[in-house]
């Protein structure tokens, strides 16, 4: 059974069809990109596979459960995360307390006061630890809206480690920050992945060089649709996707 499943999706928003029977797989093992132009249906994709929207038709299983029926939290504590640029949400938490908003849902915290947490031991521990894998664990005390955008990429994207999930979906993770900085932070997240026990990740990315350094298949989707699903070497070779996605004329 595949970690997380999507079988001929559609999503509608009035007269507007945002995905038109899309499916996708996730085995375990696998760092899969989705890419394509703006409107072709990126973050609608991710909304659906994480519970956020109801496809109009098709289904959306993660462990062959139904992700619609479960909910943000109960999906998460199952075992599927995802970012959600928590330092723009919460700019005055710091760094200890933005993670700590994740621990305490995957701990099961949430109806403790804030100043019984910062007491808690566990939440405390997931708290430095996931902080110490990101390079944060000399910041925890700063507000999160203070640090260099690099740094607030990579905290973006540990409060969805914190979660403790198997499978990661990741929005953009790079965006906004220097080259440099990008492949720093796909490192630090591709070694925390592997040391965390993360058995999937899937990002949108619209930086090509990130695509095809990381991934192990590539989603290209246009209006909708799926216009490929392959491999780096597989989308390079489609001359279709090279002229619609990459925005590269053939020879």
């Amino acid at each position: 059974m595949a970690l997380l499943e999507a079988r001929d999706v559609r999503k509608l928003y009035g007269d507007v069809c945002a995905l038109d029977g899309v499916s996708l797989s996730i085995d375990e093992g696998e760092f899969v990109s989705i890419i394509g132009p703006n409107g072709a249906g990126k973050t609608t994709l991710v909304n659906v596979l994480t519970g956020l929207a109801r496809p109009t038709d098709g289904s959306v299983r993660f462990r062959g459960v139904d992700v619609s029926v479960l909910g943000s939290v109960r999906l998460a504590r199952l075992g599927m995360a995802r970012s959600f640029q928590l330092v723009n949400v919460f700019p005055g938490l710091t760094v200890a307390e933005t993670l700590a908003v994740a621990a305490v849902s995957r701990l099961g915290r949430g109806s403790r006061m804030w100043a019984r947490l910062a007491r808690d031991a566990e939440v405390r521990g997931r708290v430095e630890g996931v902080a110490a894998l990101f390079g944060l664990d000399d910041k925890l005390t700063r507000q999160a809206r203070t640090l260099p955008q690099g740094d607030k990429k990579l905290l973006d994207v540990a409060t969805a480690f914190a979660l403790g999930p198997e499978v990661i979906l990741l929005d953009e993770p790079t965006s906004g920050v220097s080259t440099r900085e990008k492949h720093v932070i796909m490192e630090v997240l591709v070694q925390a992945a592997e040391r965390m026990g993360v058995k999937a990740i899937i990002q949108v990315e619209h930086d090509m060089d990130i695509v095809f350094g990381y991934s192990h298949r590539i989603l290209a989707l246009h209006q909708g649709r799926v216009l490929a699903d392959a491999t780096p070497e597989g989308i390079r070779a489609d001359p279709d996707v090279v002229d619609t996605v990459l925005g590269k004329r053939r020879p």
